[in-house]
């Protein structure tokens, strides 16, 4: 197959003057942003976070324009959803295919081959030589809890182990596994039962590889015994907890302490996965097989669905209706997945991110050389971010800063989003398919961002 070069389908597709085109639609509408915003107040509630002020009319790739008709650059991707951009042409064209056949039967009520066929190419995708089995369900926390559920219906076992700092979901059971309490603990415990927390390795922040394996065995002496763990769940690269990288030699002793004690290895690749870090999978690059994978956000471009992969005989524990979903594994969903494993082949979409790391990374070491209050540039192929401190102090994480980043940034036409475990930590997560000259404005912008609010 003849490779397409990342960013050049959207160049047909726009109109010769986009912004006199938007000007044209925000004048038509007579909505703006302002407006729309007082409406959300007043009619949705304030648990649902808002992180720009900003309604978007129309996305193309790695662009956005709001209803005023501001244009800006993306580089959050609705959290890690977009790998291959807003309305990619491939995954448009398969979701309306399909929606001339059939939208919605439930799977568990009529099959259909899409399904089926998604499941047969994740089951060759993920690592292990051993036979495999697809769950397809709609979010991600969604498919956390039916790998728990999985892992305690085959080992016959209840307990859970996950780690500091990371993140699974905002179900109940998922935020039990989640190491993080403000914002999004706070306030709904009690949570489920049995489940603990280990270290995760972070040697920037003291935390080294046999401290994180001692806290595991610590675990097993002091909380719940080995006998009784189900499944450690991690996530090869935190994703709100800050882009903390599990360092490999890490998760090669943890797959040892798993074998050991009859306990599997889930990993949550609910950010990392479709292709973010370099290869499909994260844990790829460790040459650790886990036992169950997770999996959601970019895997469909946009469309919502998740999935549990994991060894057939694992998969296979639950009995026949233990398992599924109304909405789980949608055809509109599957049909956009299949597009988006197609993109990635055609348009070497992995290579991309690799590149892509290579050029985030290298970008914002400069910007670190000459602003000291950068005090880490870290990442895993296009899944990058920087830690923001004062004076480069990695003991005073400063989440005021990041926070005035992130606004400036917007006004300057660029969407970031800020995360870590202290709010100090700003990743990009812009698509693969953005143009080089789109990444280099954007980063550009970040550069004007930490130069404007520090003066200030």
């Amino acid at each position: 197959m003849v490779a397409v070069a990342a960013g050049d389908y959207i160049q047909a597709s726009l109109p010769t003057d986009s912004t006199l085109f938007w000007s044209d639609m925000q004048r038509e509408s007579n909505l703006s942003n302002a407006a729309l915003m007082a409406r959300r107040q007043a009619a949705i509630p304030r648990g649902v976070g808002h992180s720009h002020p900003v309604f978007i009319a129309r996305g193309e790739n790695a662009e956005v324009w709001d209803v005023e008709g501001k244009r800006y650059i993306d580089f959050a991707g609705g959290i890690a959803v977009l790998n291959t951009g807003h309305r990619h042409p491939a995954i448009v064209a398969a979701v309306k295919a399909q929606l001339e056949l059939y939208t919605h039967t439930c799977f568990q009520v009529l099959a259909y081959e899409p399904y089926v066929e998604l499941a047969e190419r994740i089951n060759a995708l993920a690592p292990g030589d051993f036979a495999k089995k697809t769950l397809f369900l709609s979010t991600g926390a969604e498919a956390v809890e039916n790998a728990v559920k999985i892992a305690r219906a085959y080992t016959k076992r209840t307990a859970v182990i996950a780690f500091t700092s990371g993140y699974h979901g905002r179900t109940l059971l998922t935020l039990g596994l989640t190491g993080k309490v403000a914002p999004y603990k706070t306030g709904f415990g009690p949570f489920p039962a049995e489940i603990f927390h280990a270290q995760f390795p972070d040697v920037l922040h003291g935390v080294s590889i046999d401290d994180a394996i001692a806290s595991v065995e610590s675990i097993f002496k002091n909380d719940v015994e080995a006998s009784r763990v189900a499944a450690i769940i991690i996530e090869p690269v935190q994703g709100e907890g800050g882009f903390n990288i599990a360092p490999p030699p890490f998760l090669q002793r943890l797959r040892e302490l798993c074998d050991q004690h009859g306990i599997l290895l889930i990993a949550d690749e609910i950010q990392t996965g479709a292709g973010r870090t370099g290869t499909w999978f994260a844990i790829e690059q460790s040459g650790v097989e886990p036992d169950l994978i997770t999996m959601a956000k970019s895997m469909a471009g946009g469309f919502p669905i998740s999935a549990v992969v994991g060894r057939a005989e694992v998969m296979d524990a639950p009995a026949p209706g233990g398992l599924g979903g109304t909405y789980a594994g949608s055809p509109l969903s599957c049909a956009a997945a299949l597009a988006v494993l197609d993109v990635f082949q055609k348009e070497n979409l992995l290579q991309r991110s690799r590149e892509l790391g290579e050029r985030l990374t290298a970008s914002l070491q400069g910007m670190a050389g000459k602003n000291k209050c950068i005090a880490d540039v870290r990442g895993l192929g296009a899944m990058v971010a920087i830690e923001l401190c004062k004076g480069g102090d990695l003991k005073q994480p400063d989440a005021e800063l990041a926070k005035r980043v992130v606004a400036e940034a917007t006004q300057r036409g660029l969407i970031l989003l800020s995360c870590g475990t202290n709010g100090n930590v700003i990743r990009i997560l812009v698509p693969l398919t953005a143009s080089d000259a789109i990444v280099d404005e954007g980063l550009a912008i970040i550069d004007a961002a930490l130069t404007a609010v520090q003066a200030g």
